[in-house]
């Protein structure tokens, strides 16, 4: 039933219209030439005309509903064009009474944009072109299928399309800019779901309405500035790394007008947009970077305490850009990092100190320098501010720490060593980090190679230097693998004898004998210097124990006399010739008072092969001691079983050496002879140790040796059969046992 009623309507309508347009129109209205079709309309928008003053809309609405159903739906292109042509004419017809017929009038001209045939498009164009012209404001409630079909024209295939497209779109954007019927809210959504189209054109369209829609002041575009910044999806700071030029400068402009807006807008949601902001300065586009980058810096110096939640995203975006190839980058981003960095925030405020501490310790494994530098100023400076909330989330960022004491860097390793030094400002921490570092240089041959003598003369002069090589000798003292033991005490004891750092420890430890802190610090370093003999002698030059460094010099055994003992000793050699030693070499000027240092020295010089540089340079200085200050009957009342006591006046000289102290055993608290027993106890640890090593490499190379022969034998044995016997097998051969 409803079908046969909506037939007959139909039929009714049909017949109503073709009793007011005569024939000879509707043939004209779908001619091939255009001349005709547009006399048609004009006749149309007559016949319309007129009903319209007669007020007759049953028959106008007959009239629309003929050309819609017979020509914009024609399955012929000339009667679609027609059809066309004709609505808008009937739109001119109507004027002002327009607006209620537009129902009728605009959707089949939107069906029309989707035309195969590009013609029939232009000609939707033009026509809603003059639809347009004519209802202006009443024209925004198919606003958004009007905006829908812009979009898709602009990419238009046909370049006449796209011509009458960009012409409606300007007419569109005057009616949107004069009404006061436009609804914002509903056009975001439509606007953000188009930003992920890729094609420029498109691209184009889209930039173009935004800034449009930024310059009608009645539209507040800032609070929906983060939907067309949304990194979801491509936006507006994608068009920034568009091929084509245009586009790009569009888009720049765009997002220059949004900041300056910014800068004068009291309120701004500067939270929501720095997070895609930071998402933008990674992107592989200087120019997105560059911008993105300058967009972050005006919020740091605006946003206040909108920003102080989001402060450790902004600076993972910022520790990157701070290397950046390009110039007018790195120079926004340190600005920045130097913004955000002054601006002191509480975590009461937001400020989350272990979030920020790790974006610094993640950028600490950066390959560039730059960053590497800026992380680790950031971490000094929340040990500054905030100490006690970064040691909460040391465990966090130690091991880092103590990674990045290996950077090939040495300004990286010096900031390194800073921050572990304010760490390690109260004990415990102070024993970790110790335990740590040397525990690395353990796992890690070539960082106590290349950087031992840096972090340890660093760390003297940060942390203490006594405090220092106290803990570090009472470390080694317990060190289980001897090897490393015994090179990280000769690292030490170089480091304790060249480096202007520890001058203060040298001048402590030459008053050993009366002063009770040279005493103990002596002590300390004694019991682990005992792994390494030349460490030793070394310690007790400069301690001016002289008579104990002969006997330790008299107590050395033939396995102690190897290469690396006399490499050590070459070393100890040339710097008794630099200014550490210049109190020593004046000693020499009176040989009587300070026989037991000759004695050592004469020792040294026995150890020493005579080709040697070295055996030339000491015997060189020997020969320099003045004579005139003892006799040979000196050395006679030193043999065994005489004390030093029985010649301590001897030609006017006295001689106040420590000789008498070893012979007495202990002098000033320090019991020589015990020692010289622990000296020799860790020395034969060493030498097991050695001996050990020697009998597994013996044996492992053994065991190849032993196999060859066996193999050989064999094959001399084993009878060859596939060669014929040699008559001159059974000959002796001259000169050879036969059994």
């Amino acid at each position: 039933m409803s079908y046969n009623f909506a037939f007959r309507q139909r039929v009714f309508s049909m017949a109503d219209a073709l009793s007011v347009v005569p024939a000879a129109v509707l043939r004209n209205l779908s001619d091939k030439l255009y001349e005709k079709r547009k006399n048609a309309a004009l006749e149309v928008e007559g016949i319309v005309k007129q009903l319209a003053m007669a007020g007759d809309h049953d028959k106008i609405t007959a009239v629309i509903n003929l050309l819609t159903n017979e020509y914009t739906y024609s399955p012929q292109a000339n009667h679609r064009k027609g059809g066309l042509i004709g609505l808008a004419a009937a739109t001119v017809g109507l004027t002002s009474e327009a607006a209620q017929h537009l129902d009728q009038i605009v959707p089949p001209v939107l069906n029309s944009f989707a035309d195969q045939d590009s013609r029939v498009r232009y000609y939707a164009c033009e026509a809603l072109y003059n639809i347009a012209k004519v209802v202006r404001g009443d024209f925004i409630v198919f606003f958004n299928q009007i905006f829908d079909a812009l979009c898709k024209l602009s990419a238009d295939s046909d370049a006449n399309v796209q011509s009458a497209a960009h012409l409606l779109d300007r007419l569109v954007k005057d009616i949107v800019t004069e009404s006061d019927q436009f609804s914002i809210e509903e056009f975001i959504p439509l606007l953000r779901e188009r930003m992920n189209v890729l094609n420029p054109y498109v691209r184009q369209f889209l930039v173009g309405w935004i800034t449009v829609l930024d310059s009608v002041p009645d539209i507040d575009m800032l609070g929906f500035l983060p939907d067309f910044l949304d990194g979801v999806c491509p936006s507006l700071f994608n068009m920034l790394s568009d091929s084509s030029h245009e586009i790009r400068q569009q888009a720049d402009s765009a997002l220059s007008e949004f900041l300056q807006e910014i800068k004068n807008s009291p309120s701004v949601d500067y939270g929501r947009m720095a997070e895609i902001l930071v998402q933008r300065a990674a992107s592989p586009d200087e120019f997105t970077r560059l911008t993105a980058i300058t967009w972050i810096n005006e919020f740091v110096k605006l946003g206040g305490d909108q920003l102080v939640p989001h402060y450790a995203d902004i600076l993972g975006a910022i520790l990157p850009c701070i290397s950046d190839k390009e110039d007018k980058i790195r120079v926004v981003a340190i600005e920045t990092n130097e913004e955000l960095r002054g601006i002191q925030a509480a975590p009461g405020e937001g400020f989350d100190v272990g979030a920020i501490l790790s974006v610094a310790r993640r950028h600490l494994s950066s390959e560039w320098e730059a960053t590497r530098i800026e992380a680790l100023h950031w971490i000094s400076t929340l040990l500054n501010r905030h100490r006690e909330g970064v040691l909460s989330f040391l465990s966090d960022v130690f091991e880092t720490l103590l990674k990045a004491l290996s950077d090939p860097s040495d300004e990286v390793v010096l900031l390194v060593l800073e921050v572990h030094a304010r760490i390690a400002e109260d004990e415990k921490h102070f024993n970790q980090l110790i335990v740590y570092l040397v525990q690395n240089f353990r796992e890690d041959n070539s960082l106590l190679e290349k950087r031992g003598a840096l972090i340890v003369r660093r760390l003297c002069v940060l942390l203490d230097a006594e405090r220092v090589y106290r803990k570090l000798s009472t470390i080694l003292q317990r060190e289980p693998e001897l090897d490393f033991a015994s090179v990280m005490v000769q690292a030490l004891n170089l480091i304790l004898l060249t480096s202007s750092e520890l001058a203060n420890l040298r001048n402590l430890l030459k008053k050993t004998l009366f002063d009770a802190a040279a005493k103990d610090l002596f002590l300390s370093l004694y019991a682990s210097w005992c792994h390494s003999p030349m460490a030793i002698i070394s310690l007790c030059l400069l301690a001016q124990t002289y008579h104990h460094a002969s006997t330790v010099i008299q107590a050395l055994v033939e396995e102690d006399i190897n290469v690396k003992f006399l490499v050590q000793l070459d070393k100890l050699i040339h710097l008794l010739e630099t200014p550490t030693f210049a109190y020593l070499r004046l000693q020499l000027l009176e040989p009587g008072r300070y026989i037991w240092l000759l004695k050592a020295l004469y020792g040294l010089l026995m150890l020493l092969p005579q080709q040697s540089v070295a055996f030339k340079i000491l015997r060189t200085r020997l020969k320099t001691v003045p004579p005139y200050s003892f006799s040979g009957e000196q050395f006679k009342r030193l043999s065994p079983g005489k004390t030093f006591t029985e010649v301590n006046h001897v030609g006017g000289s006295q001689i106040a050496e420590d000789g008498d102290a070893d012979t007495r055993n202990v002098r000033n608290g320090i019991n020589f002879v015990s020692l010289l027993k622990d000296f020799a106890r860790v020395q034969d640890q060493h030498r097991s140790l050695s001996k050990k090593q020697s009998q597994i490499r013996c044996s492992s190379s053994s065991s190849k040796d032993i196999e060859r022969p066996e193999e050989a034998n064999r094959a001399l044995a084993a009878p060859d059969t596939n060669r014929p016997p040699s008559r001159t097998s059974s000959r002796r051969i001259p000169g050879q046992l036969q059994l």
